[in-house]
């Protein structure tokens, strides 16, 4: 086996922690993964490498082995002429109780007791467990993309991952921009030794609102007349439309706090609120009686 200088591959020191392994292993698995570099060859092949790495790096006793033994870490030692770590070769025999059998050549031993496949077939490695150990997992990591109103209240989404494999992720409602859900289990690998998956969440811009933490902001246009005489204007929200009175000669510009109309608090205490400024919409044209009646005001001084 060739050696391959794992640290390297994944830009680490000898001595970095099984975090900085992590981190380092997520960085560069983003930046290289198939799904982000179709058709790709040359990052498919980093991908698979910086896998590879993370694979050794990240179990305990793979990395002891490989501190020891760099090239010869997944044979568990240097072979000698007879193929097997510390030589030997030829026939074993096997006692038991008072019974004694000849279980033939070494492979065919290692193979009755360990679980080997057929002769010649390459061997994954072993624990004194017994029987092969399934490659360790690897975390997967994706964004996902929400509206106002799927935070407000959560939502499902049905994601298919490598493989053709379909899983359903639930999302809770109150997620921040940024933050990361993570299902346990769901991420690369096989059997039961796969990784986690992270969804990181981005929310959708929204025409009527801007979010400031849990309280959203908005403007609220009303007619010339209204402002001026009173009356209602009409504020969106996420639970629908919400009438808030408006006194005569309200001010442009002022701002209402709608209570409990914004989005899920972080601990769980409630809602936001909803910050409704006003704003006046001018008419665009003038009916002839609409004129007058403005130049006459103009003649009033208003």
């Amino acid at each position: 086996m060739d050696y391959k200088d794992y640290y390297k591959i994944l830009g680490v020191s000898k001595t970095a922690s099984d975090k900085e392994i992590k981190a380092a292993y997520r960085k560069l698995a983003r930046k290289h993964h198939p799904d982000v570099n179709q058709g790709n060859k040359q990052a498919e092949a980093r991908f698979k490498e910086i896998n590879e790495a993370n694979e050794v790096l990240s179990d305990p006793e793979k990395r002891k082995r490989y501190d020891e033994l760099g090239a010869d870490w997944a044979s568990g030692g240097p072979r000698t002429t007879s193929g097997w770590p510390g030589g030997g070769g030829g026939r074993v025999r096997v006692r038991v109780g008072d019974q004694e059998g000849d279980l033939g050549d070494f492979s065919d031993f290692f193979n009755t007791f360990f679980g080997g496949g057929a002769r010649g077939e390459e061997f994954q490695g072993f624990g004194f467990g017994g029987g092969a150990r399934e490659p360790a997992g690897h975390d997967l990591e994706g964004a996902v993309e929400l509206s106002l109103d799927e935070v407000l209240r959560g939502t499902t989404r049905t994601l298919q991952l490598e493989g053709g494999r379909k899983v359903e992720v639930k999302i809770p409602a109150g997620v921040r921009e940024g933050s990361r859900v993570r299902v346990a289990g769901e991420g690369g690998g096989k059997g039961k030794r796969k990784g986690d998956l992270f969804l990181r969440v981005q929310l959708r811009p929204d025409p009527r609102f801007e979010r400031k933490g849990e309280d959203l902001q908005t403007s609220v246009s009303m007619p010339l007349s209204t402002a001026v005489l009173g009356g209602e204007a009409q504020v969106p929200t996420l639970d629908g439309p919400v009438g808030i009175k408006v006194a005569p000669g309200t001010p442009v510009g002022r701002t209402f706090r709608l209570r409990g109309h914004g989005l899920p608090r972080a601990d769980g205490g409630g809602r936001g609120d909803l910050l409704a400024t006003l704003s006046v919409s001018l008419p665009k044209e003038l009916s002839q009686k609409e004129r007058e009646l403005f130049e006459e005001l103009q003649k009033l001084g208003h």
